[in-house]
């Protein structure tokens, strides 16, 4: 194998002597497009790539992307990279062959799991667990939840074990055993037996990846992280040969599911803090876009061609969990930006069911055959089709088409299977499917925002997306949200988030004690461990940072109880009364119940340790030289659209609007990667950045579409 940039140590006596990054590069690879931004900062200039995901080897089109953006590999300063490899895999269980040892007796756990049902209402179901029966295998050793040794670690029948492993053909291994999180000293001695059985790196320790309780989530999580991890790794070693190839000199930084970012050096170590890293990076974007415009608290609403992905930003903190669930009975508990997903994106099929109601979704048409509207054999009604026969799309400016078809042939088909048996015509049919589809992402936003405690008024809706700015402002006044921020370019947002995102580390320790007998110096010392930690995983990046920020927080719950509730705090010399007192506001504000009686009690320490990169001018991503003195000057016609009835609509292209715009609904604006809807008696005004605010007019416009 060549030699990579990503082998290559950072001078770990000057970790951020790193020259001023001046050449950056954004790479999301998607699902459908690899997407690209490069920032010049010395030029003041940005450009832009989209081409077709490879999925074979989703390098080719990283590289591709970087060609048609004609960037000098050998003069770019960073690559940041936004990967779906650990993502698809999960999903899709396309997972490497894996072992697992761990303690005797509890082989079962990850099979077990928490008494739960796929489907709460449903007297079946299926889980299949990530490792099969006979590749988990058994060891003696135990340890209590105090830490304090029961059964010494039987080393032999620990070697007998990984022998076994070795010879079904793993190629990955997860040491779990039992309350390793109290005390690791036998996960780190079977640790330093594996590595001397093991063929190679793929050795994975559960309370190395997640020091905290509750061993079906950790052994799930360290199963899902060493399943992904030769994938993983052979995928950035690929990737980073093929970029040295071509001239690359530097480090390549990945994007984690946190919202931050880690060296592809030791990506594979925590390979399962990498899924869902996609719509994390969007996320991302819009808490950096927001702060700059001065709007810190958003909804994030990123709806694409198969899914709809929502989640909260306060005070330009997007919120993180550890509790995430990609499917049912697979949590990963590491920290992750709290994304919620629901099947609605462009390609939604909509039928009338058996009962005569009209159903929307989550069945999708793809990419392929996609759509009526894409000419690609696509007959069945979509979201993306509504929208072109109710005049919001412009059929000339689809992307991804390869054939034409009329709006007569769409209303056709709306007319005859979903019109006719609802008993109305194509138009209203149509109008029903946005409706629904509207009112199902509403739902999504709910998710985020008012089941936690929230209120939807009280934030601005971010929407991006190749389909987001077509239902935004109809989803924002279902939900009762003033305002509505569309990006300069919606459709790389998830590009721009590597762009824009921090270095990141989180932290999790758990103690498990109530504050009648806690140690609060214990707590103190955590706090500590945890920032020094952060700090010199920080310093080891040869990524240039201006400042260190730390986010301490705790998991807590009361007494008897199973659901943990993170409290924020903002010492790391808090006081056993400090800990009661914030958990009973933090419970009151979630649930506005106070129970004084019950005592509380502390299960997680948590910091995350983040690395804030020198800020992007995004400014630039509208090159200032295409704005037009005018108004008019930026319209490009206008067409009948739908807004309860049909109305004449003028049309302007985005990258022509003056800085100081300002547009009255109903009105369309197109641009390269998506179209913005703005409904009548809205207002939208642009921010020096090129962002579109909408505001929304007091009333809605009507209630049949």
């Amino acid at each position: 194998m060549s030699a990579s940039p990503l082998a290559a140590p950072a001078d770990p006596a000057a970790p951020n002597a790193a020259q001023r990054q001046s050449l950056v590069a954004g790479v999301d690879v998607g699902g459908t497009f690899t997407d690209l931004v490069l920032f010049d900062a010395a030029a003041r200039s940005v450009r832009l790539a989209k081409t077709p995901t490879t999925l074979d080897n989703q390098a080719f089109g990283v590289l591709k992307a970087l060609h048609i953006a004609e960037a000098d590999l050998a003069a770019l300063d960073l690559i940041v990279h936004g990967t779906t490899t650990t993502t698809n895999a999960v999903l899709e269980r396309n997972l490497c062959k894996t072992g697992l040892i761990t303690t005797a007796g509890f082989r079962d756990v990850l099979e077990l799991g928490r008494r739960t049902r796929p489907h709460p209402y449903g007297m079946k179901g299926r889980f299949v667990p990530i490792i099969p029966r006979d590749l988990r295998l058994e060891v003696a050793e135990r340890y209590d939840a105090d830490g304090r040794e029961l059964v010494p670690l039987d080393e032999e029948g620990l070697r007998a074990a990984l022998k076994a492993l070795i010879d079904q053909g793993c190629e990955a291994l997860v040491i779990h055993f039992l309350h390793a999180y109290a005390n690791p000293a036998h996960e780190l001695r079977a640790g330093e037996i594996a590595a001397e059985i093991w063929p190679n790196e793929n050795i994975t320790l559960g309370h190395a990846l997640l020091s905290e309780s509750r061993e079906f989530e950790r052994g799930v999580t360290a199963a899902i992280n060493a399943s992904v991890q030769p994938l993983l790794r052979r995928y950035v070693e690929r990737l980073a040969d093929q970029l040295a190839e071509e001239g690359y000199r530097h480090d390549v930084l990945v994007m984690n599911g946190n919202g931050g970012m880690v060296s592809a050096r030791r990506v594979a170590i925590e390979a399962a803090k990498t899924v869902m890293s996609g719509p994390a990076s969007g996320v991302m974007a819009a808490a950096t876009t927001g702060r700059r415009a001065g709007i810190a608290n958003l909804l994030t609403y990123d709806m694409g061609g198969t899914s709809t992905d929502v989640a909260l930003i306060r005070n330009a903190e997007p919120a993180v969990s550890n509790e995430i669930e990609i499917e049912y009975a697979m949590p990963i508990h590491v920290p992750m930006v709290d994304v919620r997903t629901v099947g609605a994106g462009g390609g939604s099929i909509a039928r009338v069911t058996e009962a005569g109601l009209l159903q929307v979704g989550p069945e999708s048409a793809g990419s392929t055959p996609g759509p009526i509207c894409y000419g690609r054999g696509g007959t069945k009604p979509t979201i993306s089709d509504a929208n072109l026969l109710l005049g919001r799309m412009n059929p000339d400016k689809l992307n991804s088409v390869s054939g034409m078809v009329s709006l007569g042939d769409i209303e056709a088909i709306f007319g005859e299977k979903l019109g006719q048996p609802l008993g109305v015509d194509a138009t209203m049919a149509a109008a029903a499917v946005l409706r629904i589809a509207n009112t199902r992402m509403a739902d999504a936003v709910r998710m985020v925002s008012v089941s936690l405690g929230e209120d939807p008024r009280d934030f601005a809706l971010f929407a991006f997306g190749g389909a987001g700015p077509l239902h935004a402002t109809a989803i924002a006044r279902e939900l009762g949200v003033p305002r509505v921020l569309v990006p300069a370019r919606p459709g790389i947002t998830n590009a721009l988030g590597c762009v824009v995102a921090d270095l990141r580390h989180d932290f999790v320790n758990t103690v498990n004690r109530p504050l009648g007998v806690l140690d609060i110096e214990m707590v103190h010392a955590l706090f500590d461990q945890q920032l020094a930690e952060g700090r010199a995983l920080i310093a080891r990046e040869n990524v240039r940072i201006d400042e260190v920020k730390v986010i301490r927080s705790l998991d807590m719950q009361f007494i008897g109880q199973t659901h943990l509730l993170r409290v924020p705090i903002e010492t790391d010399r808090p006081t056993v009364d400090d800990l009661q007192r914030l958990f009973e506001e933090a419970y009151f504000n979630r649930f506005h119940v106070e129970l004084p009686e019950i005592k509380a009690s502390l299960v997680n320490v948590n910091t995350s340790v983040i690395g804030r990169r020198e800020e992007i001018d995004l400014s630039l991503l509208i090159d200032p030289a295409g704005r037009k003195a005018k108004l008019d000057d930026a319209r490009t016609g206008s067409r009948k659209v739908w807004f309860g009835e049909f109305m004449d609509t003028p049309v302007y292209w985005r990258d022509h609007l003056p800085l100081d715009a300002e547009i009255e609904g109903p009105a369309i604006v197109e641009q390269m990667d998506t179209t913005i809807v703005i409904e009548p008696g809205d207002k939208a005004v642009q921010d020096a950045d090129g962002n579109i605010i909408i505001t929304l007019a007091a009333a809605a416009w009507g209630d049949d579409a």
